[in-house]
Formats: C-alpha cells, structure tokens, sequence
C-alpha cells in the first residue's frame, strides 16, 4: 500500500487551553520570510472551534498547524500534495516538517518558550479514506512500515502503538515513547 497524504503530529506540554492567538503574526512572518522550502499562502483561525484545529497556516504542498483536535494541543502537519518515493520516504517528510515547525515555535522569542513539546507522543494518520481505510487490512499492509518508523524516530526506545479503531475516523496510530526526546534528538533521529 503507497501511503500519501500523510499527517504527523507532535503533542505539546502546554495546556488545551494555551492562547494561540500570538500563533498568527508568528505564521506570517513565515510566509514572508519562506522558512520552508514548501509554499505558504495564508492562515485561517479556527479557534473558535472547540477542540478543533486551532490556527492553521496554509500551504500549497501541506498545512501546518497548532490544534487542539481532540483536546490535544500539538503541532500538526498535513502532506496535501503527492510524494514520490517510498513510505519510509513520506513518513520521515511528514516527521521532519512537524519536528521543524516545533523547533521553530520552541525557539520563538514572542512566545517567550512557554510552547513546548513532550518528545513522547506522535500521532500520525493518513488524510485519504480512500487510500488507506481505517481497518484490518490497512493496518496489517502499513504496520511494518509504521514500525521501522517508529523505532527510528524513538531510537530504539520502547514505544506503544495504539490504532483508533472507529472505522469512521482516518486511519492512523498514535504511539508513545518510554521516554522523551527533545525535538533536536528527534530530527537527529531520523537523519542518522
């Protein structure tokens, strides 16, 4: 199965109810100054959203966002354009875009380094009911992928891996390291 669409999201230790409105000026000063290779268009503001997607900046080839779906703040990205290569391949794009967003927010003088993330829980989902339904046989064709990913990323940590099993929702897993990483040991991670 050729995975695509892939999103990653990286949870924070700050509170659901964190303000996300310094998030907007922050998102476009990205845009001008083209801090990813990607194209950024514009912001939209979903806060009023309850656990929704917060404040997303819009790109060409994907989204970036700080939202709180589920009640899980987090930094989420969303590959929306296709990606050639393998699934290895599109798992570790969506990683290192979601990883350096974070490093990024982390380091960001006007939040003053109350955004942080705990290095413990990713969530990651495939954004294409179509492509990779939610059921057995998905998780069965992309669980070996989804496992070298992880024991990459966590670096041979022990990890949990959980599957949402509404059939309803995006196929995904959300997994838990035994211990945290700093978002640097993480991007380290996936390029060693």
């Amino acid at each position: 199965m050729e995975l695509q669409h892939v999103n990653v999201k990286l949870l924070a230790n700050a509170p659901a109810s964190f303000d996300l409105e310094p998030l907007i000026p922050i998102f476009h000063s990205w845009i001008q100054d083209k801090v990813f290779d990607e194209r950024l268009l514009d912001i939209a503001d979903y806060r009023h959203v309850n656990d929704g997607p917060g404040i997303i900046l819009i790109g060409l080839e994907g989204d970036y966002a700080v939202d709180n779906t589920g009640g899980r703040l987090g930094v989420r990205y969303n590959r929306k354009a296709g990606l050639a290569g393998s699934n290895a391949a599109r798992l570790m794009q969506a990683a290192q875009a979601a990883l350096s967003a974070c490093r990024r927010l982390e380091n960001e003088p006007a939040l003053g380094g109350k955004l942080k993330f705990n290095g413990q829980d990713v969530e990651l989902f495939v954004n294409d009911r179509m492509l990779a339904p939610n059921n057995e046989q998905t998780r069965a064709a992309v669980e070996p992928d989804l496992k070298a990913f992880f024991t990459r990323l966590f670096r041979n940590s022990e990890y949990s891996l959980d599957y949402p099993a509404d059939q309803r929702s995006l196929f995904g897993a959300c997994a838990k390291s035994s211990r945290s990483f700093s978002t640097e040991t993480l991007l380290a991670n996936l390029q060693s």
